[in-house]
């Protein structure tokens, strides 16, 4: 196997984290193929050669963030369920996460790409994939902890999760009003005895 070919994956994701970056520093806007090849350390040649155009770019950044999200947070579930943690447990455990995440240009960069889908069509189905994906995590660790209908109330939590993150991104609120909201929606989708 040649160097070009084992070095491809290497050079698409140092591109794609290149994208990301730029995303989360200055907009979709800020985003081309000259700043993509520096920030990435790359040819310009190399940013054409493995994306087709720049929706295929934005495209596959976001599926990447958030199929790297999506694996961090399934091993979590994965684990909470182990441990047999309950609903406070896996609430508290929630903040944490989310009080210990940075928003760094990758973790801005995805809302950044989520309204861009607003405007653009092409994106939208990378989007609706994202959530997707989003929607199954939610549905299997509500599950997990018993919540009836699980994934009847998987987006549910999942647009309380991304909206109270996009607050704390724009006022710097505190993760533990994340912690407070899942509370109220498990427990409100709990029987009551």
């Amino acid at each position: 196997m040649s160097h070009a070919v084992r070095s491809a994956p290497v050079t698409r994701q140092r591109i794609i984290a290149a994208v990301l970056h730029i995303i989360g520093q200055g907009g979709v806007a800020a985003v081309t193929n000259r700043r993509i090849a520096k920030e990435a350390g790359v040819s310009l040649g190399s940013v054409t050669y493995h994306f087709s155009s720049q929706h295929e770019l934005l495209r596959q950044s976001l599926l990447h963030f958030v199929r790297e999200e999506t694996r961090r947070f399934t091993e979590l579930a994965d684990a909470c369920q182990q441990e047999g943690i309950d609903i406070e447990g896996a609430a508290e455990l929630a903040g944490q996460v989310a009080g210990g995440t940075a928003f760094d240009s990758e973790h801005i960069a995805p809302f950044e790409l989520y309204v861009e889908a607003g405007r653009d069509a092409r994106l939208r189905e990378a989007a609706a994939e994202a959530f997707a994906a989003y929607d199954r995590l939610a549905a299997q660790i509500l599950g997990g902890l018993g919540v009836p209908d699980a994934e009847r109330l998987a987006a549910t939590t999942v647009a309380l999760v991304m909206g109270l993150q996009l607050r704390r991104l724009a006022t710097g609120s505190p993760a533990e009003d994340l912690v407070d909201a899942l509370l109220l929606l498990a427990r409100g989708a709990l029987p009551t005895t």
